[in-house]
């Protein structure tokens, strides 16, 4: 394995996590929750269940009950993909989608309109059912412990709160007030909070394994707050929910192989721009350089005009993912990067054919890339009354173009931004060995972070802490660049100068994602936590 070297470049508040065994994610106590689980003798696996249940209590800004998952894990010599993403309504017919959404551009954040059926449960179960060692009820402890007993906010996580508390107003998010604004005081830092209706609902599931949020009580209070307010999710939509094991797509860049949820997910998006980027040599320019900057930001555009045009549920795709990765369909589109202009690029013809992320290896070498959202903030803003469970808002990626494959339907999966990573190289023996699991959680920055992340490791051998710390761009609509603080001055005037529309940034926020990485080396591992978080890589 590689040897990075100790020094890092951009200013930080982090240092990496050496160890045997390790948890990364982006609120402290859900990290130690994690390592809680290796500690009693559990794996990789229960690591990251009972930390991904820990957030839906301590970071309830980013992710919550009624959230969707995935997962990427190596475990057992292999690969394993789980798309735990849930479904639209069964009733969201088209007529339906014309009368509730008409004369509308999108579907609103905020309300009904965006909910679809909940999979962060069905992933929870999935993965500690199949690959853990530990009891649900023991992965669930520090979860429930915390909604119960009370813990103390971080700052990231009081600012979004705030943020919520403006947003969800009016009879429709009383539930929310009631379950996130007790006595209708919003939480500061370092206040103690208590979400005891939280740790009821964890604690059923734990004990149903899931039974009751699919099938049983959970579910039919779910379907009772859609029948009082107009909504269309049903019991039977919750009952007919099935998490799904796939086969990661994959592109190979530099000697390292990135795999990535298949669509519905927006992963393949990341392969797509290093697939490019794989017909220029980056090395030949300096990491933070104008031209090496300049070649990944164009890129990525063009990785993004097709993947908002075509990705989908897989079931309504009109091109395929090989098709997308397709080397020759690469180059043609790698043509048409100019290296001194930027360009407003159009999606191509390929042939027919907020949000939280965490990671855990553990030391017999099951690592495993775990991602779940909400998707905006708190989500739909839609909570079920007496039970915590605050529904995401995932439908609002579909959109209400008629006859495009993502457009609204029934019993559909939407465009997905959330996407944990997964990188592996050839061992000596030819074989593929794990790597890297990796995240840079944030909407649509994700494949960017993931692509921009993984260039400086692959191509610049930067420290994976160091490659969270380096400032960071986000491509916009058009010609729109989004760039932190941090490089030198001259890439701001320089890329202004090639025809990019630059908006600095006031400050390094999670408007540019928030990552963490796990690194094998030869005995353990190398951790790393994004500065932009909350969170902390622990490990022993």
């Amino acid at each position: 394995m590689p040897r990075f070297p100790d020094t890092h470049p951009y200013p930080s508040q982090r240092e990496p996590v050496y160890a045997r065994n390790c948890v990364a994610t982006s609120q402290p106590l859900a990290a130690q929750a994690g390592l809680e689980m290796l500690r009693l003798g559990g794996n990789a696996f229960d690591a990251v269940v009972a930390t991904a249940m820990c957030l839906t209590v301590v970071e309830p800004t980013s992710n919550g009950i009624g959230a969707d998952g995935f997962c990427i894990a190596w475990a057992g010599g292999g690969l394993h993909g789980l798309n735990a993403s849930g479904r639209s309504p069964a009733l969201l017919t088209a007529d339906e989608v014309r009368s509730r959404f008409a004369g509308q551009d999108s579907i609103p954040y905020y309300g009904w309109g965006g909910v679809t059926t909940p999979g962060a449960v069905s992933a929870w179960v999935t993965l500690a059912r199949e690959h853990g060692t530990l009891p649900m009820t023991t992965l669930a402890g520090p979860a429930i412990r915390y909604a119960r007993e009370g813990y103390l906010l971080s700052p990231q996580t009081a600012y979004y709160w705030g943020r919520g508390a403006m947003r969800y107003k009016g009879d429709l998010f009383k539930a929310w007030r009631d379950t996130f604004t007790p006595g209708g005081r919003v939480p500061r830092t370092g206040d103690v909070v208590r979400l005891p209706d939280h740790a009821d609902t964890l604690q059923s599931i734990a004990e149903t394994e899931g039974r009751s949020f699919y099938q049983g009580d959970l579910a039919a209070k779910i379907d009772a707050a859609a029948r009082a307010q107009n909504g269309l999710l049903r019991a039977s939509d919750l009952a007919a929910h099935r998490p799904e094991w796939v086969r990661p797509v994959s592109l190979d860049y530099h000697g390292h192989t990135l795999h990535e949820i298949p669509p519905n997910g927006q992963g393949i998006t990341a392969c797509i721009a290093l697939g490019i980027l794989k017909h220029f040599d980056l090395t030949k320019y300096e990491p933070d350089s104008v031209q090496c900057q300049h070649l990944q930001i164009e890129a990525m555009k063009l990785a993004f005009r097709d993947a908002h045009r075509f990705i989908a549920d897989p079931a309504y795709m009109d091109t395929t993912p090989a098709a997308l990765l397709d080397p020759d369909y690469l180059a043609s589109r790698a043509k048409l990067i100019d290296p001194d202009h930027a360009t407003d690029f159009k999606h191509g013809t390929p042939k027919l054919g907020g949000t939280v992320y965490l990671t855990a290896a553990d030391a017999e070498g099951n690592m495993v890339s775990y991602i779940q959202s909400n998707y905006t903030g708190f989500g739909s803003g839609i909570v079920v009354p007496g039970t915590g469970i605050g529904l995401q808002n995932r439908g609002c990626c579909f959109t209400l173009e008629e006859g495009h494959p993502n457009a609204a339907g029934p019993s559909k999966k939407p465009y997905h931004t959330i996407i944990p990573g997964f990188v592996t190289r050839k061992g000596t023996d030819g074989n593929d060995e794990p790597l890297m699991s990796f995240g840079v959680m944030g909407g649509y920055m994700q494949p960017q972070g993931h692509a921009q992340v993984l260039v400086r490791i692959a191509d610049f051998n930067q420290n994976p802490q160091a490659a969270l710390d380096a400032p960071r761009w986000r491509v916009d609509t058009g010609l729109t660049l989004n760039i932190e603080p941090g490089f030198d001055g001259s890439l701001y005037e320089g890329l202004s100068a090639m025809g990019h529309e630059v908006v600095r940034a006031g400050g390094r926020t999670v408007a540019h994602g928030r990552g963490q990485i796990i690194y094998r080396l030869d005995d353990g591992y190398l951790a790393a936590s994004d500065q932009r978080s909350d969170g902390q890589a622990v490990g022993f």
